[in-house]
């Protein structure tokens, strides 16, 4: 039955992914195992109803990460070596080893939603980390600055092609082509992700042979059926990243004719998805409208 083997699949994932913690297991299965992904750590007893709360809370949440951090219980009431090296004041308190080294701490009770958020952070990718910095500095326009920052990861990880894969997008926001070409040129086909700057470059092109959004927009305000018009405008302005009005002009083509050059308007909404990438609320509530009106 689908349902109860993912019931235990979850169940198998949270085994594997909590464990107790002692003073004579600290070495091997904290500090040893943190070099292969990040530890969260624990302090908590039962006799301290917050903390047993966030035990509860942790171990409901470890199985839904899939072994991309595990959690180390320290049950002070059994022990409390540990709690005094690491000079643990009060219950519950957190503490967060990477490669061997403490990196972070919470310390008081915490409402679920904050933990859920720590989880999210410690099994980031470092591509997804990195995706995180760029959006904040190409909002601000700040382009030199992120493609220093790609250009010292790929140095670091030349191997990495999701860094090659933000760095030809990023090219390509910044009207340098022909590098975005020779970047993507060197990416395999397969690469998670490709599709996005590829597909940044081909509405750059296109755009560029183009008349200018104020213009188009007018063209479409005085003939609302000039389906060209609108496809132009939504292809002027996605590549100017106005998604939303892309998109709006892309769904009234879909609704005003199906049939313009062979389904353009839902096929120029899939491209702009694909330049909102994985997670993107816009591209969510579009792609529902756009599902609603088919079916």
């Amino acid at each position: 039955m689908p349902g109860f083997e993912r019931n235990r699949a979850a169940v198998m994932n949270e085994a594997n992914s909590v464990f107790e913690v002692s003073p004579q297991t600290f070495q091997a299965d904290v500090i040893d195992r943190s070099k292969q992904l990040p530890v969260l750590l624990l302090f908590w007893a039962a006799q301290v109803g917050p903390s047993a709360q966030t035990r509860d809370i942790l171990v409901r949440l470890a199985g839904q990460f899939q072994g991309k951090v595990v959690i180390g219980l320290v049950d002070v009431a059994r022990d409390q070596t540990l709690a005094q090296h690491l000079r643990i004041q009060g219950l519950p308190s957190i503490r967060v080893v990477r490669d061997g080294q403490l990196v972070d701490q919470i310390d008081g009770p915490q409402p679920e939603a904050v933990l859920r958020d720590l989880l999210d952070q410690l099994t980031q990718s470092p591509a997804d980390m990195l995706r995180e910095q760029l959006d904040v500095l190409l909002e601000r326009g700040d382009y030199d600055t992120a493609l220093t920052m790609l250009q010292q990861a790929i140095s670091e990880e030349p191997t990495n092609h999701a860094f090659r894969v933000e760095l030809a997008d990023v090219l390509v926001i910044r009207d340098q082509l022909d590098d975005a070409r020779t970047v993507l040129a060197g990416i395999p086909e397969d690469t998670d992700g490709r599709d996005r700057p590829a597909t940044r470059l081909t509405i750059a092109e296109e755009a560029a042979g183009m008349e200018d959004a104020d213009r188009l927009a007018a063209r479409v305000d005085a003939e609302p059926d000039d389906l060209e018009a609108r496809y132009q405008l939504a292809v002027v302005l996605a590549h100017a990243r106005q998604y939303e009005g892309a998109l709006e002009q892309a769904m009234a083509i879909l609704r005003q004719d199906r049939t313009f050059r062979d389904d353009l308007g839902r096929l120029t909404m899939i491209r702009i998805f694909s330049l909102l990438g994985k997670g993107s609320e816009l591209a969510t509530a579009y792609r529902r409208r756009m599902f609603n009106f088919m079916h």
